[in-house]
């Protein structure tokens, strides 16, 4: 079994299934949808690669211009042989011929396609623009190992990895037929998004959507999960035809919206921090890791203040009213009590 995949059997305050120790969700997981994994590249512009008006460009030592270099003929490609690669998640070796700001071409005899930048692993993953283009070059007329991690030959397109290819080969293959829901895994957060974080379990990427980062509101996952990041998470999901893991970060701890009724009651006071300031209000997390609205209208603004962020910001210490818990739909009212110096 992978050194990066450990089942653990004795979680203090989840759900656990007697026969194998799984953790449990309280309610099935919704099926992730194609929006979960439409940016499975890490938001990186694949689409440039499937325009011949967006071409990749190879700079030329001797010339100031940057001429482009055409995308080789879908016919070029032996699909038999990239789709044998990709099922038994073989490591290949692959000249680098071009790039563009997304990522770099790459092409052997009959075989070529496309390595998002998220996916080489000399590019830092918090990379300037203006660095992104000189590690991008720097990869030119190199010859590196990749694993293929996306083939599709109806829409003509090929993505590898230089990063699964770190992985020995099948290993890939091995955590998709070993894992299953409930599963406890961990792993190395390799890149952060607007919609969730990648985790490397060992030759397969799960992603934890933005959703399943925590049981309160996130606006912004890397306030909650950083990359090189080593975590453990829950799998939701697994999807062997899609290579494809769904993995939950929040279902390690107990739901405390079930038990938030118990323990407040509409008009007691506790200490919360603001998270962000909205138009209509702020929002503030209480210690329990839920979040409520402070409505603008129930807020008094200090003498000279007229907006909300004169007198609120995010990060500071504040003392709330519970003035409603609605734990079934998931909210929150409070009021504005005091703010701590």
């Amino acid at each position: 079994m992978s050194a990066n995949l450990k089942l653990d059997k004795n979680r203090e305050g989840n759900q656990m299934d007697d026969r194998d120790g799984k953790i449990l969700p309280e309610s099935p997981p919704a099926e992730p949808d194609e929006g979960w994994w439409a940016a499975v590249l890490a938001d990186e512009p694949l689409v440039e690669v499937e325009a011949e008006s967006r071409p990749f460009i190879r700079p030329e030592a001797d010339s100031p211009v940057t001429p482009a270099v055409s995308k080789p003929a879908s016919s070029s490609v032996n699909w038999e042989k990239v789709r044998k690669v990709f099922i038994n998640d073989e490591i290949i070796k692959m000249n680098v011929v071009g790039h563009n700001r997304g990522g770099i071409l790459v092409a052997a005899e009959d075989i070529h396609g496309f390595v998002p930048a998220s996916h080489l692993i000399d590019i830092p993953p918090d990379v300037s623009e203006g660095d992104r283009e000189h590690y991008l070059t720097s990869y030119l007329d190199r010859k590196i190992s990749l694993k293929v991690i996306e083939c599709d030959s109806t829409k003509e397109r090929i993505v590898f990895s230089e990063r699964a290819a770190q992985a020995e080969e099948g290993q890939r293959k091995y955590l998709l037929e070993t894992l299953s829901e409930g599963d406890v895994v961990s792993g190395t957060v390799t890149n952060v998004t607007s919609f969730g974080a990648f985790v490397d379990l060992g030759g397969l990427e799960g992603l934890i959507h933005v959703s399943e980062l925590s049981w309160g509101r996130v606006t912004d996952p890397s306030d909650f999960i950083q990359v090189n990041d080593t975590v453990e998470t829950v799998v939701l999901q697994v999807s062997e035809d899609q290579c494809r893991i769904a993995l939950s970060l929040k279902r390690l701890e107990e739901n405390p919206w079930i038990s938030l009724a118990e323990k407040l009651s509409p008009g007691e006071v506790v200490d919360a921090i603001i998270t962000s300031i909205v138009k209509y209000g702020a929002f503030a997390r209480l210690k329990e890791g839920v979040e409520g609205l402070i409505h603008i209208s129930s807020m008094n603004f200090p003498s000279g203040c007229k907006k909300i962020d004169d007198f609120l910001y995010r990060g500071q210490a504040v003392s709330v009213c519970i003035l409603s818990i609605d734990a079934e739909r998931r909210r929150l009212g409070l009021k504005l009590e005091q703010i701590e110096n």
